[in-house]
């Protein structure tokens, strides 16, 4: 191990970061940091995911400082056993998009069009598009918006909602005839 993450100065820095010393804790965030952001990274593989819950985990990392116990642990396994634990946490959080979300980023979509005439009739459609996503069951909803909006395949949908396969695969199929039903009927 190189002497940045030397267990013996982790465990020094721990110790004073438990006396509330703001330096120490610094110093341990520089040192730690970006091996622990690694670690949110491959468990959530999402940027903006892994770099809520390393802050989340330092949060925690300096409140509970003081019961870090070297003879247990080396420091850098105890704080990353924290990041992993926030990690597969926040995974489990549901993920529930609110009808605002959902009309922001429909509004940013038909904000893209040129001309005001398109405008108009890309808003109605993010208009009507919103109204029916707000019809569906959340799980179709959600499952719906991380499909299409984020980009998650049928896999990575149930991983993220803890949820089987077949599943997932049919809340986004109901979703999707439910949506086709809704926009078919709404005059445009």
């Amino acid at each position: 191990m190189d002497d940045f993450l030397d267990a013996a100065l982790l465990t020094g820095l721990l110790a004073r970061s438990a006396l509330r010393d703001q330096q120490a804790f610094a110093d341990l965030y520089r040192r730690t940091s970006p091996k622990l952001m690694g670690v949110a990274l491959r468990i959530l593989r999402r940027q903006d995911w892994a770099e809520d819950v390393l802050q989340e985990s330092f949060v925690s990392i300096w409140h509970h400082a003081r019961d870090y116990t070297a003879a247990k642990s080396a420091p850098l396994t105890w704080m990353t056993s924290i990041v992993r634990n926030r990690s597969l946490d926040f995974l489990r959080r549901p993920r529930e998009e609110t009808f605002d979300e959902f009309e922001s980023m429909l509004e940013i979509i038909a904000d893209d069009t040129p001309s005001l005439v398109d405008r108009l009739a890309d808003r109605k459609d993010a208009e009507r598009l919103t109204r029916c996503l707000g019809t569906l069951e959340p799980s179709q909803r959600q499952s719906i918006t991380l499909a299409f909006f984020h980009g998650l395949t049928h896999s990575e949908l149930a991983a993220h909602l803890k949820a089987p396969l077949g599943t997932v695969k049919t809340w986004v199929r109901r979703g999707l005839e439910r949506l086709k039903s809704c926009l078919g009927s709404m005059e445009p």
